[in-house]
């Protein structure tokens, strides 16, 4: 009931009785103004602290350290229990801290604002958090020393070996802030609020005692904003919310810098709503913006893809008594240039200079990567030349990447040496794209060339250089030399990485060294690079082109058992495998085990199952597996069609192989020369004298019937 009822006003007298015990000196206190009932409870408390320690300078030596029982404040306490910490005086305790000075000034202070330390016969003090609470009060009132506070406050910690409770936890805060120590109030709260016990009602005591245990308007003000300010740093949103409107309420409102962190962290976890009602209040608290503020919405819808409301807030920023400066242009530009929108972003970009905005070398860098990435090079250069920027590195990479990509390798070497000639050094980045793009179309002499420039200038290569060197060689199957650019790699102190693992197990798979892929896989988890399902196709996909299916499905199995996400490739490759066997009962289980597991076959997992139907001449069954697969929403590609046509005219059936040209062409896909190879083979099985004419014939009738006017004669010159 009295724990209930408890006020900082009360504890202030109760814990000054408490602590004095019952010396009659101290008759200045106005004990009659209490209720009878407050009376009661002091007398009750008063007879479990009979002795005091004499708090002398002669008898600071002998301070001993005993544990008594404590009343049940259990409403102040962190962990909601109502076990109080006592403290243990003794002269070792002063002096393993080195602190005795600081200890002598808490006497001499505590003296002189009444705690009585006389020279009785008792060898016990109570430190209860009532006391901490009115002894951290008394120094600072005394001294405004905020220091010395926190020394005694954290003195009385380490000695009792036990947290603080919330009541002298909060007092602490309010003193540290009303002392200009607000890094240390910052710290404290932030500690309790990390480790808090997860409960609202522990939140909601937090904030009513830090209310409780202030005594200015002015630092209550400042402790709630740095609350908040803890709970956003702590991603705990709702509760910085919850807070803020409890201030509110108290006429109470976080500063802007406090309130643009919790928008950031609102946008964030994509709060829209909340993110503009916290805004509305600003402005009702007649905080001023600016564009930054605006910017921060802005970038949210862009990252959600919400590009036409971010494009309407940029324009009514006006509304706001604001002009757009040109982050918050270069925010919306980006995004549409990074989604493709080009004329979009261009557009905006023309705009904004309308408006005497004019862009930075940051926003003309994305709007001409963005031409570049979409392999429009001219349009590009067009946009360069109109705002007369130099190209930085940043502008010459993305045209080097673009050219490289695109095999155009003559023209990246003219760019490389431009930027050379301007005095550019080329980045790591500039080095490997270029190396990647002559190891694309296998030109190693021209890779390792620039390889070697690289080296010279002290560019330091990447663990995609080496990779990318590791794959060429890989490809051209010269898995010495790709070993050796491995450990190359490895003895740079380069740690090479999940893709630098898969791409020479991957050179391993290809010509049949699967013992080394099996031991770099070993090599790959003892150097804590957990594979991943890449990894696994890899070795499954090696396994199957050496004929070892069954390995191959038992390595499926153990994946799933181990919780891996097989995905459509791991199961096409382990199908293949079956079906090229003949083995279409296995085929068939792992397919059904594929749609257990949410997987939804391809067309060139259909392919795969159907080419075997195929090659074993199976066709009734290939033809109601592709009737199957069409009724499931199937839509089969050229590979497949020619599939199936290469399968009926193997076995003669020239009618249905007609019949899937017809169907093909219906759909809008174009017969190619294999399509017309595969006719032909058609009719030679039925023995027609001319049938390439035959072949010719015929196709022309279905494409005309569809409305394809098409000269096959070209496709006919290669078939024979």
């Amino acid at each position: 009931m009295w724990a209930s009822s408890f006020s900082v006003a009360h504890s202030f007298v109760v814990g000054l009785r408490l602590f004095l015990g019952r010396n009659k000196k101290f008759q200045f206190l106005t004990l009659r103004s209490l209720t009878s009932t407050y009376l009661s409870v002091l007398e009750n408390e008063v007879a479990t602290f009979e002795n005091f320690i004499p708090f002398d300078e002669n008898s600071i030596q002998n301070l001993e350290c005993i544990s008594v029982e404590s009343s049940d404040h259990s409403r102040y306490y962190l962990s909601g229990k109502g076990t109080r910490e006592s403290v243990k005086w003794d002269s070792s305790g002063f002096e393993s801290w080195g602190m005795k000075a600081e200890m002598k000034k808490v006497k001499l202070i505590l003296s002189k604002r009444g705690w009585y330390f006389g020279s009785g016969i008792g060898n016990k003090i109570d430190i209860d958090e009532l006391n901490v609470t009115r002894i951290l009060n008394d120094l600072f009132e005394e001294t405004s020393d905020a220091a010395l506070a926190f020394y005694f406050f954290t003195w009385c910690e380490d000695c009792t070996r036990a947290k603080h409770a919330i009541l002298s936890v909060c007092t602490m805060v309010n003193i540290l802030v009303s002392g200009n120590m607000n890094y240390r109030a910052m710290d404290l709260l932030l500690y309790h609020v990390r480790n808090d016990d997860g409960r609202e009602e522990w939140h909601n005591l937090l904030f009513d005692v830090l209310k409780e245990t202030s005594k200015n308007r002015r630092v209550l003000e400042i402790v709630y904003s740095m609350l908040v300010g803890c709970y956003v740093k702590e991603d705990m949103v709702n509760l910085a919310i919850e807070a803020v409107k409890k201030m509110k309420n108290l006429g109470i409102f976080p500063p802007p810098g406090v309130c643009n962190s919790l928008l950031k962290a609102l946008l964030k976890s994509s709060k829209i709503d909340l993110v503009w009602e916290i805004f509305g209040e600003m402005q009702n608290q007649g905080m001023g913006f600016n564009a930054s503020i605006i910017s921060l919405f802005i970038h949210e819808y862009c990252a959600l893809g919400m590009l036409e409301r971010a494009c309407k807030l940029l324009v009514d920023m006006k509304d706001y008594g604001l002009q757009p400066d040109v982050v918050a242009f270069t925010i919306v530009i980006d995004a549409f240039c990074k989604m493709g929108y080009l004329k979009e972003a261009t557009s905006i970009l023309f705009k904004m200079i309308e408006m005497n905005i004019f862009p930075d070398s940051v926003l003309a860098s994305s709007v001409i990567d963005g031409y570049c990435k979409a392999g429009r090079l001219e349009e590009a250069m067009v946009i360069l030349k109109i705002f007369g920027f130099t190209p930085n590195l940043f502008i010459y990479n993305s045209f080097i990447t673009i050219l490289c990509r695109d095999g155009r390798l003559i023209e990246a070497d003219a760019v490389f040496s431009e930027m050379l000639a301007l005095g550019m050094f080329p980045d790591c980045y500039s080095y490997t794209t270029i190396i990647g793009g002559y190891c694309k179309v296998s030109d190693i002499r021209t890779a390792l060339n620039y390889f070697g420039k690289m080296l010279k200038t002290g560019t330091e290569p990447s663990i995609v250089t080496y990779t990318v060197l590791v794959e060429v060689y890989c490809k051209i199957g010269d898995l010495k030399t790709a070993e050796y650019m491995f450990q190359v790699m490895a003895r740079k102190g380069l740690k090479p990485d999940i893709f630098a693992y898969n791409t020479l197990i991957d050179g391993y798979g290809k010509v049949g060294h699967l013992h080394s892929a099996f031991r770099l896989l070993d090599v790959m988890r003892s150097a804590d690079v957990s594979p991943d399902i890449t990894t696994y196709n890899i070795i499954i996909h090696g396994l199957v082109r050496r004929g070892f299916v069954k390995e191959s499905r038992d390595i499926l199995d153990e994946l799933i058992r181990r919780g891996f996400s097989p995905n459509t490739l791991t199961f096409t490759d382990v199908i293949s495998g079956f079906s090229k066997l003949g083995s279409f009962e296995e085929a068939f289980l792992v397919w059904s085990y594929m749609s257990e597991h949410g997987m939804r076959p391809d067309v060139v997992t259909c392919s795969a199952l159907l080419n075997g139907y195929c090659k074993a001449h199976r066709m009734g069954e290939a033809n109601a597996l592709f009737r199957k697969m069409l009724d499931a929403g199937l839509i089969p590609d050229l590979i497949l069609y020619n599939t199936l046509i290469h399968g009926f005219c193997s076995v003669g059936n020239i009618d249905d192989a007609f019949h899937l040209l017809s169907m093909m062409v219906e759909h809008g896909i174009i017969p190619n020369s294999v399509t017309c190879h595969l006719l032909v083979h058609g009719f030679e099985k039925n023995l027609v004298d001319d049938p390439i004419k035959a072949t010719s014939i015929k196709m022309h009738q279905i494409l005309l019937k569809h409305g394809i006017d098409i000269d096959i004669s070209q496709y006919m010159v290669t078939t024979h």
